[in-house]
């Protein structure tokens, strides 16, 4: 067997279902599929037995431990020759795994990872969050958005690895936040092959209001820094911008009263930042209400990334003062 997909999922049967409706429109059919259920509440296992007759898939069920010991399970349940990561929001084109295999035939790969983009079917919110989430404007550069990345550092929503990497090198070591980050940098530092495949990407539907959006990133912050305490050089002064933004945010109403000329300098610089990101959403997605939501939603995301950043910078720094 050529592929297993594993998913992690909790508390998401819709999403579930989703998903699994996409694997069987693949045109490509020589994989199988491993759903782990982390602890859910609210489970998945019916959703999945009503697939059972037009995929071959696995239902696993565990205890609640964070996405990296469900995924490291699921890949040692695993048969393919390479293991397949989706979240399981995620809905994957038919063409992915002919664009996997296409990519192969002349590329030597260990591990890939791809993009991510916001669906037509989904909400305008969901696709404003998709762009940013994807943008080189805010912090989608490092996701695989450019098409040409030295350093690519694959992601668990959309991720390939060699059964025999995840063997040597046993897998997640984080329980959740970052975790896939992590495992990127290990994977190239031990010399495997890491490549970004353009054409294997995947929409995403992100969470469905600002408010979880915000918990999201704020978690993508502080993995961040969690990363760092394992790999300190993979810490770059692009993983504090949204950091910097944020300082920024709370210390741009003070300038009105200590310097009038400095606060209209970084009130145009705001909205033109701002506005910049607004047209290059409402050109990329064709979508002018997408656009204006993308507003709101690089705010949400710089803010929320930048908070959880600083909050486990600062959290580390006092714990080893103590």
């Amino acid at each position: 067997m050529k592929f297993s997909v594993v998913i992690a999922v909790y508390n998401r049967p819709d999403e579930v279902h989703d998903l699994l409706t996409s694997l069987v429109n693949q045109d490509y059919k020589d994989f199988e599929v491993i759903v782990v259920e982390d602890g859910s509440v609210i489970p998945c296992k019916a959703v999945v037995e009503a697939f059972t007759s037009k995929l071959s898939v696995t239902y696993l069920q565990k205890s609640n431990s964070g996405p990296g010991p469900s995924r490291n399970l699921g890949m040692k349940m695993a048969k393919g020759e390479y293991l397949v990561l989706f979240d399981s929001d995620c809905i994957i084109p038919p063409q992915y795994f002919s664009e996997v295999l296409s990519f192969m035939e002349s590329n030597q790969v260990d591990v890939w990872g791809g993009p991510d983009a916001g669906h037509e079917s989904f909400s305008t919110m969901q696709r404003a969050m998709a762009f940013t989430m994807s943008s080189i404007l805010t912090t989608g550069g490092i996701r695989g958005g450019r098409k040409t990345m030295k350093n690519f550092q694959p992601r668990s929503f959309n991720m390939g690895v060699r059964k025999a990497a995840f063997e040597q090198t046993g897998g997640f070591q984080l329980e959740r936040y970052a975790e896939d980050i992590e495992w990127s940098i290990r994977l190239r530092k031990l010399n495997f092959k890491v490549v970004l495949i353009q054409g294997a990407f995947v929409w995403h539907k992100r969470r469905t209001d600002l408010i979880q959006f915000f918990h999201q990133v704020y978690n993508f912050g502080k993995g961040r820094v969690e990363v760092s305490e394992h790999h300190p050089e993979a810490l770059k002064i692009t993983h504090w911008f949204p950091s910097f933004f944020t300082l920024g945010l709370v210390l741009f109403p003070l300038l009105f009263f200590f310097d009038s000329g400095w606060f209209e300098f970084s009130l145009k610089f705001f909205l033109g930042y701002l506005i910049l990101i607004a047209l290059s959403a409402t050109i990329t997605t064709g979508s002018m209400v997408v656009g204006i939501l993308s507003i709101p939603s690089a705010v949400v995301q710089l803010t929320g990334y930048g908070l959880g950043f600083l909050s486990q910078w600062l959290r580390k720094g006092l714990n080893r003062k103590t």
